[in-house]
């Protein structure tokens, strides 16, 4: 199982959005876990999954307290499996903090699972929390989306010393698979000059990170999400792309089948 981490550190970036179409477009051919690792928990929301009373999550989880078999839950995409959040999972921030090696608790978690998925998404938190360390951590491959603005400019350079740090204390050696820009505004053919002069100082930032293509601005990407719809063509591309580029990747590290079979969460 290779794992990907969709991490940002700022709100409102793409960050629940790249994580959900990327674990629907793998699902289409792979099996894959979805992981929501933050505490606003859209991600849980968007794949309709209803967190109830007692219900384990990922809280349960990182603390132990349920084997991770127990915190995996079906959707309504086939091949697509989710560990869900809620609010609780803000409570995670203490016992990572004082477990002596915090960030590598959810990569030691999710290799219970390893062999029953071909990949896991992690939608991380958009904050330099604890959770979001561990999050980050566990990737094998990492995905930074950005807005196309100043702001987003400011996370990606949030994001990349959150990464450089952990490598320092944590020997992390995750890559990054790529930068996906979001809410890139075109008028026809002519991209908004805000956009252009924020994606050109991003790119002077990430320096030698490549980046996909661009996420335009568009009120169908959240009515997809909400109804659980397929984007269209042109919409999908950024999407598609990314997972071109994973399946490559995967294709030359990974050509076992795992030992066990989905259908046995399917419960």
């Amino acid at each position: 199982m290779k794992t990907i981490t969709v991490a940002s550190l700022s709100g409102g970036q793409g960050k629940t959005t790249t994580a959900y179409f990327l674990a629907r477009s793998l699902a289409e051919n792979f099996r894959v876990l979805a992981v929501d690792a933050d505490p606003q928990a859209s991600l849980t929301f968007y794949l309709q999954h209803q967190v109830e009373e007692d219900q384990p999550t990922l809280l349960e989880v990182l603390r132990k307290t349920v084997e991770v078999e127990d915190g995996i839950y079906p959707t309504p995409t086939e091949n697509l499996f989710l560990i869900p959040a809620d609010r609780a999972l803000n409570q995670a921030q203490e016992y990572l903090a004082g477990s002596g090696a915090g960030a590598l608790v959810l990569s030691r978690r999710l290799r219970d699972v390893q062999s029953l998925f071909d990949f896991c998404i992690i939608d991380a938190p958009p904050q330099e929390t604890q959770i979001c360390l561990s999050a980050i951590a566990a990737a094998d491959w990492l995905t930074i989306p950005i807005e196309a603005t100043v702001k987003g400019a400011n996370s990606l350079v949030f994001t990349l010393d959150a990464i450089a740090k952990l490598k320092d204390v944590a020997d992390y050696e995750g890559e990054i698979l790529g930068i996906l820009p979001f809410r890139d505004r075109w008028f026809g053919y002519s991209q908004s000059k805000d956009c252009r002069e924020a994606l050109a100082a991003a790119k002077h930032i990430a320096e030698d990170i490549p980046f996909f293509p661009s996420v335009r601005e568009s009120e169908q990407i959240k009515k997809a999400m909400r109804f659980g719809n397929t984007l269209d063509e042109d919409l999908n591309y950024p999407f598609a792309q990314m997972v071109e580029a994973i399946a490559l990747l995967q294709s030359t590290v990974n050509n076992q089948q795992p030992s066990k079979t989905v259908k046995s969460l399917a419960v």
